[in-house]
């Protein structure tokens, strides 16, 4: 019933990557989970294609591939007769019926979806890949090649078309490049020293339809250059869309003399299918290293048992680290929002490139909202001085702030170090003012937040003259409270205190004999005033 998929079939290793892990890596492009539990630990032994005339022994739990399968019928009877398994693949859009779903939790077996678009020799490959090293990111081939070389790749793609090629992102940024660009033009050349497109070159590509055609074709499209206007841009190119399923990963450029003749066309394509393997690769590596510095940094800052190990793993052992706590500004709108997670990342990634340039042993993971930095080996002051460039070099796109950590010389005081850093983050979100910022900068202010909390959380109200005053107020439309504030700022100087009011000074002068009244308060009693300061830093109006 199952024959095993091409070079699979002597696959005896065990490997470590789980049916989650599979769908954390390959999920957000490939595969998404139709119904089932995806939770269980355990390694997937191997990875299999329905064949329903014949029935090797794979060992289980197995990866499914169900070519060719559409509909419920054939996959609730296939699900049915795969329990021991991990996973059934069928081809997108599934019909996720009552006998689908009865049939899924009845076997235990998770069902998958593979993106419409995406071949499934593409996710078998990567599956080779994952399953056959036991980790993303292994010392793997895709094609013969080193799995992420995409220099390597570039030479390979342009010894098969015979021109100088370029391998670059959506957004036009160079990933890689082969030899022989001499053979090219000058904007080759500064595409390449740049590692990004000229924004010149790009807006003539737009304007000629070629990112419409490539994002809508799968064969290479032939570019001419331009009749005027662009001498620098000489040789033809030829470009071909890199996709994964509907994804657009980026596109292959070849500076080429003439048409490529229909040989080398095909394997321009079939060249594109590889370059984006690689890239998924690349991706999910990163992803898997993120994720891993992510778990280390996480502990460490926890302070637990596994602190020492998770510091020894990043390299940050027995020396002195600064904690770090960025998080982007106040957000203002509900567009602000949308974008807010991507924000993060964003702010997470420019932080770690940033402090590597500091120090090379520097580690940044981004756990919840906060994006948290280990820096070794440097003074507060000098904490506060490179959070303050980076934020300089970041612009106000989106303003973020920082809170510094005393200098945490012990794995025991590192969970201390960052609980510093956090109340002082906390500080700069409620408005103070500024932008960077140690604990003993802001003590103040974060007492009185934690107060605050104490306050709330008891459910404590105004009392004494301040209540007093509130209901005054209230009542009689007056403004005791702002005058009993403006005086208790200005330090007692009402000539002071008027004019922040905007008010003339005998107006205030009667207000302040007015407010000592009702609320029954004597400013000349330090008590009094400490009392009135405090309930007004507790109850902000």
């Amino acid at each position: 019933m199952l024959s095993p998929a091409p070079r699979l079939a002597g696959m005896s290793q065990l490997p470590r990557a789980s049916l989650g892990r599979v769908l954390d890596d390959l999920g957000a492009t490939l595969l998404d989970l139709v119904h089932g539990d995806v939770s269980s630990p355990e390694p997937i032994a191997g990875i299999a294609i329905h064949d329903p005339f014949d029935e090797p022994h794979l060992p289980t739990p197995a990866l499914v591939l169900g070519v060719g399968l559409h509909s419920s019928e054939q996959i609730a009877a296939l699900l049915r007769s795969l329990g021991g398994h991990a996973a059934l693949v069928v081809r997108a859009p599934v019909a996720a019926t009552d006998e689908v779903r009865a049939a899924a939790d009845e076997s235990g077996v998770a069902l998958l979806a593979l993106t419409r678009g995406a071949s499934w020799a593409q996710l078998a490959a990567l599956l080779r890949s994952m399953l056959s090293q036991g980790d993303v990111g292994g010392p793997e081939t895709l094609g013969g090649l080193p799995s992420g070389d995409l220099f390597a790749l570039a030479n390979a793609v342009a010894a098969l078309v015979d021109a100088p090629v370029t391998i670059e992102d959506p957004d036009s940024r160079v990933l890689a490049f082969s030899g022989r660009q001499e053979e090219a033009d000058e904007s080759r050349v500064e595409t390449i020293l740049g590692r990004q497109v000229p924004e010149r070159f790009a807006r003539l590509l737009t304007v000629a339809g070629v990112h419409r055609d490539l994002h809508r074709s799968s064969e290479p499209v032939y570019v001419t250059p331009p009749s005027s206007g662009a001498d620098d841009f000489s040789v033809p190119r030829a470009a071909v869309a890199v996709r994964a399923g509907d994804e657009f990963l980026g596109s292959i450029w070849a500076a080429v003399r003439e048409p490529l003749t229909p040989d080398r066309a095909r394997a321009f394509s079939d060249a594109a299918k590889l370059v984006a393997l690689h890239l998924l690769r690349l991706r999910a590596g990163a992803d898997v290293e993120r994720r891993l510095r992510t778990e280390l940094v996480g502990t460490a800052l926890e302070g637990g048992s596994g602190a020492r190990e998770s510091l020894a793993r990043l390299g940050l052992a027995d020396q002195p680290l600064v904690v770090l706590a960025l998080a982007p500004a106040a957000v203002e709108s509900a567009a602000d929002r949308s974008g807010l997670a991507a924000d993060r990342q964003r702010l997470t990634d420019a932080l770690a490139m940033h402090l590597s340039a500091v120090h090379a042993g520097s580690a940044v993971a981004l756990l919840g909202d906060v994006a948290y930095g280990l820096l070794p080996a440097v003074t507060e002051e000098r904490a506060v001085r490179v959070a303050t460039e980076f934020l300089d070099r970041v612009g106000d796109r989106v303003p973020a702030l920082v809170g510094v950590s005393p200098s945490a010389a012990t794995v025991a005081t590192l969970s201390a170090a960052r609980a510093s850093a956090d109340r002082a983050l906390r500080v700069l979100h409620s408005g103070c003012g500024r932008r960077v910022a140690r604990l003993s900068d802001v003590y103040t202010a974060a007492i009185v937040l934690e107060m605050r909390d104490s306050v709330a959380a008891r459910g404590d109200t105004p009392s004494g003259p301040l209540a007093k005053l509130m209901a005054y107020d209230a009542e009689h439309n007056a403004d005791l409270v702002e005058t009993l504030a403006a005086w208790l700022n200005a330090f007692g100087d009402a000539v002071a205190a008027a004019a922040a009011l905007h008010v003339h000074p005998n107006t205030f002068r009667y207000r302040l004999r007015r407010l000592s009244e009702v609320g029954d308060l004597d400013l000349t009693d330090p008590e009094s005033r400490f009392g009135a300061m405090l309930q007004l830093r507790l109850f902000p109006s």
